[in-house]
Parts: C-alpha cells; sequence; structure tokens
C-alpha cells in the first residue's frame, strides 16, 4: 500500500510500515530523525494531499490544541494560532484518503471549546468530534503513560499487546504530579510528542492485518481477540 504518515519527524510509525512491505512516506517541515531520509518528504502536507494514498496517519501538532496548555489559550485566539491548529487538524481528518488515523493528546477537539470560542469552525465541521479511543504506552510494553487519542476512519480500534506497569510518577518542585518518563525526557516539546516504539508497532501492524485481512470493518469488530490475535501474528 501507498501510505502518507503525516508529521511524523520521527519516522517510528513510517519505519515499522516499511518493515511490512508498504510504500510509506513520512512528512513533516522539519527534516527526520528516523535515520531514512530517503522516506521523507520535508515539506507542508497541504499538496500531498491531493495524491493518492490508501492510507494516512496523521500526528498533528497538539501545541495550540492539547488542554495541557490551557493558560495560554487565550493569547492563542487572539493571534490566530488556535484557529489555525483547528483548521489543519480537520483538514487531515477530511483528507480524500479512505482509510485514516488521526493522533493527538487529550485536547479540544472533543470538548465543547470549539463551540464556545470558534463558533463558525465548530459549524463548518461539526465540532465537538469525539475520538474514536484512547490508548496508552503501558498497553503495548511501555511503563508510562500518556493518554493518546485516535481519531479513526475506515479503520478498526487498536488493540493492547503487551499491558505492563503503568510506570512510576513524579512531583515536581512546583507540587505537580507528572509521569516520571515526562520529567526525564529532556527536551519536552520535541522527546514528549514522539510515537513510543511499541505504539508506532501497533499502529503499523493493526492496521496491516485488517486491510490485508479482506473484510469490511462491521465483520472485522466482531471477531473476538483470539480471533484478530491469530491474524495480528502474522504481521509482528
Amino acid at each position: 500500500m501507498r501510505i502518507l504518515v503525516g508529521c511524523e519527524e520521527s519516522q517510528a510509525v513510517t519505519i515499522e510500515l516499511r518493515k511490512l512491505g508498504h510504500e510509506a512516506f513520512s512528512c513533516d517541515v522539519l527534516p527526520c530523525s528516523g535515520g531514512h531520509p530517503e522516506w521523507h518528504l520535508q515539506q507542508d502536507i497541504t499538496e500531498l494531499l491531493k495524491q493518492t494514498w490508501d492510507m494516512g496517519v496523521f500526528f498533528p501538532p497538539c501545541t495550540h490544541l492539547a488542554v495541557s496548555g490551557a493558560k495560554h489559550f487565550e493569547s492563542k485566539r487572539k493571534d490566530g494560532r488556535q484557529r489555525q491548529a483547528i483548521e489543519f487538524f480537520m483538514m487531515c481528518i477530511n483528507a480524500n484518503i479512505q482509510k485514516i488515523a488521526v493522533e493527538n493528546p487529550v485536547g479540544i477537539i472533543s470538548g465543547k471549546y470549539i463551540p464556545k470560542h470558534f463558533p463558525d469552525l465548530a459549524e463548518k465541521y461539526n465540532l465537538p468530534l469525539k475520538s474514536t479511543q484512547q490508548i496508552q504506552p503501558y498497553e503495548h510494553g511501555h511503563e508510562a503513560q500518556k493518554t493518546t487519542c485516535l481519531w479513526l476512519k475506515g479503520l478498526p480500534r487498536i488493540e493492547p499487546t503487551n499491558i505492563v506497569d503503568r510506570g512510576e510518577m513524579h512531583t515536581t518542585p512546583s507540587g505537580k504530579v507528572l509521569p516520571k518518563w515526562y520529567s526525564n525526557c529532556g527536551n519536552r516539546k520535541i522527546n514528549r510528542s514522539k510515537t513510543f516504539p511499541g505504539i508506532a508497532k501497533a499502529l503499523a501492524s493493526q492496521f496491516t492485518a485488517y486491510l490485508e485481512s479482506g473484510l469490511q470493518l462491521n465483520d472485522w469488530n466482531k471477531l473476538n481477540i483470539s480471533e484478530k490475535n491469530r491474524i495480528f501474528a502474522q504481521y509482528v
């Protein structure tokens, strides 16, 4: 399959898809850090969405959307950054691609914030838009917590692959309690946004398993976890 992985400088998902034989390309305005520039399209994603793709997996920037940054929302409304971020997110999820997954942390796309502050965008895009599911790194082999939302179009929910301990928590000098991995991750803006390897592998292998099964989504959803795992095993 020909797959576009948007806003992914890390190439985590792209690499896993390549391992499975797909013609996957990462795209970002930043150079890639995943070590495969031959698979990286360093450009704005807008023109690429005009091409034909079998699947799109998108990681739109969350800086202006995540509720963790709520204290800055007023200034971001005033200078247009938040409006632009909402429009970009919706461009990804409404792309002319039959199979789409969009990833973001808990943010304003799902709640009442946009209807209150951007009623024109709420009407334009029929917002809020609830995520299809939420996943965690500890469901995929990493002792860490990071609530990750997925909006899925034509793709199945991701099943846990290796449930482990949720990981340690850390109290900052200011009294804020954070997952310890987050406190120790260095450059938070860059490193915290990277996809955990276990999640990247789950996205690539499970989406591939579903698409190559030939089943319709309703029929896939009727399978029990043992039946799905037998199919997943072919792509791990």
